[in-house]
């Protein structure tokens, strides 16, 4: 029997600085797990950051922190799981505030409902058992990377659309030295409509994980406060 989940939350914000989101994502875990808030998806962009995760290792950054800094591309040591990963404009990044029941099944979902969408768009994808994450062939499309405490859920994925892929040429993707990156425009060959992909996604997810109602909140700017204020406003 397939467990109704209730309502989802949409967060749909527009460009954030990784600290910005991560301190947010730390407030609504916290909501969640105190149950004040149902389970809640925030998409968004972010501006260019490169974030290595608790697992990670220090080697597969490829460039100096100065470097960095000389790109204009933050570097943050991070609490989720995973190796490291680059973040930027034009990327779908998606983080999941949401009461967990299994681990692996709950991946298995987020991973499915990106290859729904990208089916959307004409790409063949699937996965790999030994790496995380949604590939095209042997380049991966889109990153998975989780923590769970407390049972309920933050961080997630980052999915690759009309970001430049260059910076990953900066780091080890992931840790894995054999395999490249792709993304849906590399694949296609087009610009894709970048507000038209967040609402698939949202949608897949939304049947993915068999909610019965969403609400979809979009903010033109980011405001903490504003942010939270109309969350627990709605409850």
């Amino acid at each position: 029997m397939i467990k109704d989940m209730g309502q989802l939350v949409i967060l749909n914000l527009p460009k954030v600085r990784y600290l910005d989101a991560w301190e947010l994502q730390r407030k609504l875990h916290s909501l969640r797990v105190e149950n004040l808030i149902p389970d809640t998806l925030i998409l968004l962009e972010h501006y260019p950051v490169i974030t290595l995760g608790k697992f990670g290792k220090e080697e597969n950054l490829l460039k100096t922190k100065e470097e960095l800094n000389g790109l204009r591309i933050e570097y943050f040591h991070v609490d989720r799981g995973g190796d490291i990963t680059y973040h930027g404009p034009g990327q779908l990044v998606g983080y999941f505030i949401f009461r967990v029941e299994g681990v692996k099944d709950f991946i298995f979902k987020i991973e499915n409902a990106l290859i729904k969408l990208l089916d959307e768009y004409g790409i063949e994808s699937g996965i790999d058992v030994k790496n995380p994450g949604v590939w095209v062939g042997n380049k991966k499309i889109a990153a998975i990377g989780v923590t769970i405490k407390k049972r309920v859920s933050y961080h997630g994925f980052a999915l690759n659309v009309n970001n430049d892929l260059t910076p990953f040429s900066f780091i080890i993707p992931c840790g894995l030295k054999d395999k490249e990156v792709t993304s849906i425009k590399e694949e296609t060959h087009c610009d894709v409509n970048f507000e038209d992909l967040k609402n698939k996604m949202g949608l897949f997810l939304f049947k993915e994980f068999y909610f019965s109602e969403f609400r979809i909140i979009k903010f033109s700017s980011y405001v903490e406060d504003s942010i939270l204020e109309e969350l627990l406003g709605g409850q």
